[in-house]
């Protein structure tokens, strides 16, 4: 059974918490989003009231074990005291620039540490605000970089849901009452370099892709995809944008996913795990011949709150906690593990599940039939474990831990697990 904590909500009795969630839902309907409010009435739904480490904890004194991890933002885990440490540091200064023409050094330092920890030539960084904003500017720059106009990026694919990287995602449901999206963007099969091929043509700017794709359901792609995509790229001189939103930061084992291939990518888009799960935080990383349009013209691009050194202290903090603490190589060990025993259930249970699959601690449990995804999240949240199914392919579980997650909660979150393939079982 799942773990109960006293004093998470201080002297708050079971009702003042019902309460308070009753009326957090009460503003959801009125000033949030209506549609959103019922389904979680629906679900039934709780406040989160504290986060630390691995856990979150919430209003009615439970405690959850997070094996979601924000979607890929949490790799140090909730609240790591040298990011938190780093952001009080630096509040007490100066929290957002005053003025674009004096120079804000929180963010010089990021931009060294990005090209310094990057594959290939990448060199210089655009501090944004998020994943989307990242893609959206990747997009850009590879536009004027090149003078070119198409897009090539892969069916399923998932790089954000403002227009321009809306037009790159590749799952109709978010696309179609947006549409039309931005002209020339075009979509072909995942992993399927023939049919990449045959897509580019002379006005081929770029091409987009994911390393692994995430909310597509952790796609990996075929062996030798990554370098024969790099080596069309050299050869037709298009750019290669990789998105490594989600796959960065030693998610997969590897600083960036794109090094399990020893590839480089012209443009990287990076985000999420960058700000330490405490400010947010993208980025978009360009060689030097990509990045020219922006040097000729440096405020062709711009953000207000983009490289606030209160953000970029915090990704700074990040880069050196993950290297010092050598979390690629954590997530590869534990990766390993968690996909052996994943693959043994898979063994025991081949009704139930249809497929185990990923890299490091991005791993996506594929089911047989969508409900079965469904109620298997719905069973582990009851026994204090958060998962969630990928945005793009409801029939994924994701297994997406932080990084700092210990052998003995690999093996905790297993055994419910375990416990729910023998409930699911039984409706079968």
């Amino acid at each position: 059974m799942r773990e109960e904590l006293v004093n998470t909500n201080g002297d708050l009795s079971s009702v003042d918490a019902e309460k308070l969630i009753d009326e957090t839902l009460d503003k959801y309907e009125k000033y949030v989003n209506p549609g959103f409010a019922q389904m979680m009435r629906l679900i039934g739904t709780t406040l989160e009231v504290k986060t630390e480490g691995p856990y979150m904890y919430d209003i009615k004194g439970h405690r959850y074990l997070d094996f979601l991890s924000g979607h890929g933002v949490y790799n140090l885990g909730y609240c790591h005291p040298k990011v938190v440490r780093a952001v009080e540091e630096q509040i007490k200064k100066i929290a957002q620039t005053s003025a674009r023409t004096i120079m804000n050094k929180p963010m010089a330092d990021l931009c060294e540490r990005l090209a310094k920890i990057t594959p290939g030539d990448l060199t210089y960084s655009f501090i944004c605000n998020s994943g989307t904003e990242a893609v959206e500017g990747s997009l850009k720059l590879a536009r004027a970089a090149t003078g070119k106009t198409q897009i090539i990026a892969a069916d399923n694919a998932f790089h954000g849901k403002s227009l321009g990287s809306l037009s790159a995602t590749g799952r109709p449901v978010y696309r179609e009452p947006f549409k039309p999206l931005i002209p020339e963007v075009d979509h072909v099969p995942f992993g399927d370099i023939d049919a990449l091929k045959a897509a580019v043509n002379e006005n081929t700017a770029a091409i987009i892709l994911e390393p692994i794709q995430g909310e597509g359901g952790v796609n990996v792609p075929p062996e030798g995809y990554l370098r024969a995509v790099r080596k069309l790229c050299d050869e037709t001189g298009v750019l290669l944008i990789l998105d490594e939103v989600q796959t960065g930061f030693g998610r997969t084992g590897k600083m960036f996913a794109c090094e399990h291939d020893d590839v480089a990518p012209d443009i990287m888009a990076v985000a999420k795990a960058l700000g330490g799960g405490v400010m947010p935080i993208g980025a978009f990383i360009a060689t030097p011949k990509a990045f020219e349009p922006f040097v000729t013209d440096p405020l062709l691009h711009t953000s207000t709150f983009g490289g606030n050194p209160l953000a970029c202290a915090a990704a700074n903090a990040t880069i050196d906690t993950i290297i010092e603490a050598d979390l690629p190589r954590q997530a590869s060990e534990k990766g390993d593990y968690l996909l052996t025993k994943l693959t043994k259930l898979k063994e025991d249970y081949p009704d139930i599940i249809a497929d185990v699959r990923g890299k490091g601690l991005l791993v996506g449990i594929e089911f047989a039939v969508e409900g079965l995804a469904g109620s298997t999240i719905y069973e582990l949240e009851q026994q204090g474990i958060l998962v969630l199914h990928m945005l793009n392919n409801p029939k994924v579980v994701r297994i997406e831990p932080p990084l700092i997650i210990t052998y003995e909660q690999i093996d905790f979150m297993l055994e419910v697990l375990k416990k729910a393939m023998k409930q699911n079982k039984s409706l079968l």
